[in-house]
C-alpha cells in the first residue's frame, strides 16, 4: 500500500533527517519526504496496520525534529 501525506517540516535538512529516521520503522517498505511540497510518500507492507505505522513514523520524525507533523 502506498500513500501520500501532508506534513509540516521546517527545512530541507530536517526533512532529510525525518526521512532517514522514518525509513527505519517496521512495516515501511519505502519512504520519501519532499520539503518543497511538504509531502511524504510512504509505501507500507500489504498486511501493515497503517495507523500503527504512521504513529511510529511520526514518533521517529519528532525525535529528530520536535515540531514535525503529519496530517492523516
Amino acid at each position: 500500500m502506498k500513500k501520500t501525506y501532508k506534513i509540516e517540516v521546517d527545512c530541507a535538512a530536517c526533512a532529510q533527517k525525518v526521512e532517514d529516521a522514518a525509513k527505519k520503522v517496521d512495516g515501511v517498505v519505502s519512504l520519501t519526504v519532499n520539503f518543497m511540497t511538504q509531502k511524504m510518500t510512504v509505501e507500507m507492507a500489504d498486511d501493515a496496520d497503517e495507523k500503527k505505522i504512521m504513529k511510529a513514523v511520526e514518533k521517529a520524525g519528532k525525535k529528530v525534529e520536535d515540531d514535525f507533523e503529519i496530517e492523516y
